[in-house]
């Protein structure tokens, strides 16, 4: 069955509206299949609530522009390390 097809009949059963027999005989699956999705669904919502933070607005974008920022610190100072070098180097060729 096809990811959509699952999630249907999940619903489905969720509101009532067909039984566990029902669901696998318009599948063609057996009865454990259908219990087996109904636990595997339950499961995924439950994990992917615990994991998600009412709230707090953190997407993708938002984590890319922290690693962004992060990045652009880290050569900052890795670019002053190397001026401040540079300048003792020169500095030292005037001095003989």
């Amino acid at each position: 069955m096809a990811p959509q097809e699952k999630y249907e009949i999940w619903m489905q059963l969720v509101r009532g509206e067909i039984t566990v027999a029902e669901a696998a005989g318009s599948a063609g699956v057996d009865r454990s299949t259908i219990a087996k999705l109904r636990e595997v669904a339950r499961q995924g919502a439950l994990d992917a609530l615990a994991a998600s933070r009412p709230g707090r607005r953190d997407s993708v974008r938002d984590v890319e522009l922290e690693q962004a920022r992060a990045e652009a610190e880290r050569l900052r100072a890795a670019l002053a390390e190397m001026a401040v070098r540079l300048t003792l180097l020169e500095g030292k060729g005037h001095w003989g």
